[in-house]
């Protein structure tokens, strides 16, 4: 019964909020979030892929969004399999740290750590795209003998597109 009395309350607070479009508890009712275009995250795969051939090596180059979804995966001929996932976990982590993922095995060393969560992996080849201060997504590069070569193809492919992002006045 007292459930029942706190439901006209609570009904007239929440309907309250949502009719006057008023923030609730200072967030705004819209978010609008940034996200790079189609052909944007296709020119980062295809500048990763060409310095990894100017390297000698061939690789799979994956591409995700903001949200961890992968918007574009580019795998060379001879690149094994493999390079596919772990392409996009090298991209997701990068992503969901911000910041380039050669630079995190070290922060998380312990044996609950949460290197254990499903797609993170905390190996050289994964690095943020950026634009203005926001995250836009992540690439991560598998395949080459060096995660320092997949990660200095992976940084190409964005330097690739960071002008243009970085002129859209985000």
């Amino acid at each position: 019964m007292k459930t029942l009395k706190r439901v006209p309350g609570l009904l007239v607070m929440v309907l309250m909020g949502i009719g006057s479009g008023q923030a609730v508890a200072g967030q705004p009712v819209v978010v609008n979030i940034k996200r790079m275009g189609l052909d944007t995250a296709l020119q980062i795969a295809r500048a990763a892929i060409a310095q990894c051939r100017k390297e000698g090596v061939q690789v799979a180059v994956t591409v995700v969004d903001r949200s961890g979804r992968t918007q574009v995966v580019l795998r060379d001929v001879l690149a094994m399999p493999l390079t596919l996932s772990i392409s996009y976990q090298k991209a997701y982590t990068a992503m969901s740290f911000n910041a380039p993922t050669s630079t995190l095995a070290a922060r998380f060393t312990s044996a609950v750590s949460i290197a254990k969560v499903k797609n993170v992996l905390f190996s050289a080849g994964g690095v943020p795209v950026r634009a203005a201060g926001s995250i836009l997504g992540g690439v991560g590069v598998s395949g080459a003998p060096s995660g320092l070569t997949d990660e200095k193809c992976a940084r190409a492919g964005v330097a690739a597109v960071q002008e243009d992002l970085d002129m859209v006045g985000m």
